[in-house]
């Protein structure tokens, strides 16, 4: 990883007026390096949703310079002008050369553009704001809350120093890379079923359900439609089998899946808080370890209209798995934590037992040489000593 902790003289000086910067660290998660924020005032894990792990510029650069972080980002929200566009995979390291569908965006939004850690990637910073509908797809990302963007300083050449304000630009990215539902739906059904993610026509919402009640586990798929969680330890691992079921049914359709979901009794306000360091939510988090979690999915072009046992069982044990090896993350991170705590605590004091230790040896000897000093004998002393010996 090629690294930057940028100066304030190598970034647009309005960037460094807000209060929303935090340190990132680099991590392993699912097999795939991860940058996970940190909060520069406690050396924890920040929140991009909570501006109390949050501090200046200055503060985040001078944590980073001594602590074990990778660098620094800036958080976006719904208060500052601000929009992020990442560009992924669109740089050659090697040849420092950008590849053209990159730099027809970069040149389109005229705006402050650096390289991003890995120096594969590029960032450009605009003020603007963002059309409703998505903000994903492939190597373009757009963000304007909930978010952080690493920082580094490093400016590509050519472009503006400062962060302009560029609404009709984004609007036209937007538009000619993120694709709206309506395109989406045209796309899909101008596409062969294979290749919507099913080996046939796939089930509306109310074929999905009565398949599913109608099914050898439609009992349990019942109880977690109506919102029951009974037979489970938490509300998560209710959430991932119902996920889980909803994703053998639908052939893996994500938009179908969290459609669904949200017409079910366990739907709830923190299926869209945003959960995870890079701004997924546990509603999107969940609905992709459920399909990731799948290993079969149902296909309308089977004779049979009902999944076997064996599916049934393994649709549910999968759920569980996923679910249970969530919990122990969020419990491990939790010990963590608090291992944390008590480390400062005992460091604390040692700290004091160490001041107090010195204070006491400084006394020891003091009192030594006193003692030395007034059992030596003075000259008259001395003298009687000899004449009564």
């Amino acid at each position: 990883m090629t690294s930057h902790l940028p100066s304030a003289e190598t970034l647009p000086a309005s960037l460094l007026e807000y209060d929303q910067w935090l340190c990132w660290r680099s991590e392993e998660r699912e097999g795939a390096p991860t940058k996970v924020p940190i909060d520069p005032n406690t050396g924890r894990f920040a929140s991009t949703t909570d501006p109390a792990t949050w501090t200046s510029f200055s503060d985040a650069r001078t944590y980073a310079t001594g602590g074990d972080v990778d660098g620094i980002g800036f958080v976006f929200t719904d208060e500052d002008p601000l929009v992020g566009v990442d560009l992924d995979h669109c740089r050659v390291t090697e040849t420092e050369t950008i590849h053209e569908w990159a730099q027809k965006i970069i040149d389109r939004l005229d705006s402050y553009t650096e390289i991003s850690p890995s120096g594969t990637g590029i960032h450009v910073l605009v003020r603007g704001s963002l059309p409703e509908e998505g903000n994903r797809s492939g190597n373009v990302e757009l963000y304007e809350s909930a978010r952080f963007f690493t920082v580094t300083g490093a400016r590509v050449d050519g472009t503006q120093s400062e962060i302009r304000e560029r609404t009709e630009a984004i609007a036209a990215v937007h538009r000619e890379h993120i694709p709206s539902s309506t395109t989406q739906t045209t796309q899909n059904a101008a596409e062969p079923p294979a290749a919507q993610g099913t080996a046939g026509e796939s089930l509306d919402d109310t074929e999905l359900i009565e398949r599913a009640q109608q099914a050898a586990n439609g009992q349990k798929f019942n109880r977690l439609w109506s919102g029951s969680i009974a037979g489970y330890d938490s509300h998560s691992e209710a959430d991932m089998a119902l996920c889980s079921m909803l994703a053998f049914w639908s052939g893996g359709d994500a938009t179908q899946i969290d459609r669904l979901f949200r017409d079910s009794g366990l739907y709830r306000g923190k299926w869209d808080e945003v959960h995870f360091a890079d701004g997924s939510t546990y509603g999107e988090k969940t609905v992709d370890r459920a399909i990731a979690g799948t290993s079969e999915f149902y296909t309308p072009s089977r004779s049979d209209t009902t999944t076997s046992e064996a599916e049934a069982s393994s649709v549910d044990t999968q759920a569980q798995r996923i679910a249970t090896l969530e919990q122990e993350v969020e419990d491990l991170t939790e010990r963590l934590a608090k291992r944390r705590d008590s480390i400062d605590a005992l460091e604390r004091e040692l700290h004091v037992l160490e001041e107090t230790n010195a204070d006491l040896r400084e006394e020891l000897e003091a009192a030594r040489v006193s003692t030395v000093e007034e059992s030596e004998p003075t000259p008259e002393e001395s003298l009687w000593r000899r004449l009564l010996l």
